[in-house]
């Protein structure tokens, strides 16, 4: 089992909710919801139900449809069913794929009322919005996102517990690692790149250590997404099609941002809108947006007609990017791991990054200006975040974060905009292929620190 943080999170919302509000853990296909849905019920509590509505039977379902005014013998019929014995407050019963059946996912509202035991949703976003025009949401329902794994709990699942916790000592203390450590996370860091978050990829990975096969695996994944374009997709089915597509070709251009001409020559934002709304629901991608005039509201600011298209997962991207092949070859996969890529390098690490701030809970923004009056203002930075900072006595400013992928590199934008939004900008983040440095109000992380930005 993958040790997950969203595992703390469901802790977390045990001890604070006391039966108060349900969970709805959501998020992209074969992320891992169900799996830890399921551990968890079965760690936390003194009996469990899962009803899978994928399978669940005409039996099952009917409670639902004939017992909503009798709760007493919903339960009973309920634990006789799963020949679970049900203990107030000490029983979890979970609601896995409830987008296939939304009248239970209605009938929460009057479960929680009930209090005497605790429920969880898993689902897959987009086929729950698709299921919801008929009931009415409950208002006791929280939701709980689920990424991939991020970075940290990679190395976790590598074995790599003591190293993760010296990464984050360091970045705390701001003292690097050790050469031989650094190397180390860095190797580490590149085989994410690679495998990617997907908890099936991953433990493919730890399995043989094949890359081979681990793209094998991702590939699926893709192919099932790609399914559900077409299931849950409609009218928008063909526009998905070909934003996903063209994603790797968009990253790998010096200028990100991305431009509906390389999916259709005739195309206007407005009309691609539901497009990238619907792959952005289904957890697919991760969009980054402009913001025109950062502030520590970013989203006063978003100019959604400028965007950039991130994969949510890197270890994906690899694999679309060489999707026109059968597989992806031995050396293009060595070439990733060795640092040896060369002109699509950049697209993988800026992805990575977007990746990770996203898993820790980050909406993603960037900042350009193109002046053609007077250039000497152009500037591009890849992510806008909030973070307290120091010089402020703790107040949140906007740090501008700069992903690096090979050793020499410039950061006259990041000079433009300090000299720009002097107030608003906070401590300036490069995240780089070589050593923790600081440098007056910048510091120089490097790339395996991401998640810690």
């Amino acid at each position: 089992m993958l040790r997950r943080k969203t595992y703390d999170k469901l802790l977390a919302w045990r001890h604070e909710s006391q039966g108060k509000t349900a969970l709805l853990i959501e998020g992209a296909r074969r992320v891992g919801k169900s799996t830890i849905a399921k551990h968890f019920a079965s760690q936390e509590y003194r009996s469990h139900i899962i009803i899978d509505f994928a399978r669940a039977g005409n039996e099952v379902r009917g409670l639902f449809e004939d017992y909503r005014e009798d709760l007493d013998t919903f339960f009973a019929y309920l634990s006789a069913l799963y020949a679970t014995q049900l203990f107030e407050r000490e029983t979890l019963v979970v609601f896995d794929e409830v987008q296939r059946f939304p009248l239970a996912r209605e009938f929460i509202k009057y479960l929680v009322e009930d209090g005497r035991y605790d429920y969880l949703e898993t689902g897959s976003l987009i086929s729950i919005k698709a299921n919801v025009k008929d009931i009415v949401i409950p208002s006791e329902e929280r939701k709980l996102p689920m990424e991939p794994l991020d970075f940290e709990e990679f190395l976790w699942a590598c074995g790599e517990t003591q190293l993760a916790e010296l990464i984050r000592s360091a970045h705390s203390s701001l003292h690097p690692l050790p050469d031989a450590l650094h190397k180390k996370a860095s190797r580490l860091m590149r085989e994410y790149l690679l495998v990617g978050g997907m908890p099936q990829a991953v433990n493919q990975y730890l399995a043989e250590k094949d890359l081979g096969k681990v793209d094998e695996v991702k590939r699926g994944i893709l192919e099932l997404y790609a399914n559900d374009v077409s299931r849950f997709g409609a009218g928008q089915a063909p526009k998905i099609r070909r934003l996903l597509r063209t994603i790797p070709g968009q990253l790998s251009k010096h200028e990100k941002k991305f431009t509906l001409a390389a999916a259709d020559p005739n195309a206007r934002s407005q009309t691609w809108e539901e497009a990238f709304a619907w792959l952005e629901d289904a957890r697919m991608v991760n969009l980054c947006r402009n913001a025109t005039d950062p502030s520590v509201a970013l989203a006063l600011s978003e100019d959604d007609a400028t965007l950039k298209c991130y994969m949510a997962d890197t270890g994906l991207l690899v694999t679309q990017s060489f999707a026109t092949n059968t597989a992806t070859s031995d050396e293009t996969l060595r070439a990733v791991l060795f640092d040896q890529l060369g002109v699509n390098e950049g697209m993988l690490v800026e992805n990575y990054v977007a990746q990770q701030l996203r898993a820790k809970g980050d909406e993603l923004f960037f900042y350009s200006r193109y002046d053609r009056k007077d250039s000497s203002w152009n500037m591009e930075i890849d992510f806008l975040v909030v973070r307290p900072f120091a010089d402020a006595a703790g107040k949140p400013r906007i740090s501008p974060v700069e992903a690096k992928s090979t050793k020499r590199y410039g950061t006259k934008s990041l000079d433009k905009f300090r000299e720009k939004f002097p107030g608003q900008t906070g401590l300036e983040l490069v995240l780089h292929p070589k050593q923790m440095a600081r440098l007056q109000g910048r510091v120089y992380l490097p790339l395996y620190m991401a998640h810690l930005a």
